[in-house]
């Protein structure tokens, strides 16, 4: 019995050490786990880590931050936290795609719009130098087209390094489908211009009746007489 007792104070100093290890524990450290949380969708371990101290602009070793990985997965509630911890949506991994850039070209509409509420660039480019709304045109994402070609001060008629406008792309790289028709009607609407040609000189009309994408055409036909 006595040695049971003398045994308790030190079984009880250990456990108050470990506890305080833990609070102690370097922030670096602790910036591979929250990349593994945000992996896992562990939002309460993100959080209490981001309450910690832990910077919510961490990167993996591919330069992809928590909210890219959070995009990467479509996980919704898992941005609006890292956002709500001021997680930059403009912040480039190592192939230079962003939050948002990302969000855009994978047709993620409602990421789309919690990034336009939280301070989404658009003077910042993907590895083609191309918009969030280019590579939506050419995946036939509608939703996302829509949101931005009405955004303000989007640039909906910016060329990318292979010379193609969001118009364009949705031409050569679609297939014409209804999809494509409606993606170029939304464009027209919004005051894209039509007249801006490719590398080679030619425009999207063209390129549309080449290809006899016939609702194509007549929107754009539509657009060219007025």
């Amino acid at each position: 019995m006595k040695n049971t007792l003398l045994l308790l104070p030190i079984l009880f100093l250990s456990s108050c050490s470990t506890a305080s290890d833990m609070d102690n524990t370097p922030i670096e450290q602790t910036q591979t786990s929250i990349i593994e949380a945000v992996k896992n969708g562990k939002y309460d371990l993100v959080e209490t880590e981001l309450k910690r101290g832990v910077d919510v602009n961490s990167k993996d070793q591919n330069g992809k931050s928590l909210l890219l990985i959070s995009t990467e997965a479509n996980d919704l509630k898992m941005a609006r936290l890292l956002t709500d911890y001021k997680a930059d949506v403009n912040q480039q991994d190592n192939r230079q795609d962003s939050p948002f850039l990302l969000a855009g070209a994978s047709g993620l509409t409602e990421l789309v719009k919690l990034f336009l509420t939280k301070g989404a660039r658009f003077d910042i480019f993907n590895r083609y130098n191309g918009t969030a709304l280019i590579p939506a045109c050419e995946r036939g994402h509608v939703d996302v087209v829509k949101m931005l070609s009405n955004t303000k001060d989007f640039p909906i008629d910016h060329v990318n390094r292979l010379g193609w406008t969001a118009l364009m792309e949705a031409v050569v790289l679609g297939n014409g489908s209804a999809k494509y028709v409606e993606i170029v009607q939304i464009l027209a609407d919004a005051g894209c211009d039509i007249s801006i040609p490719d590398k080679d000189g030619v425009t999207a009309l063209e390129h549309a009746k080449s290809r006899n994408y016939n609702g194509i055409v007549k929107v754009l036909e539509k657009m060219k007489a007025k």
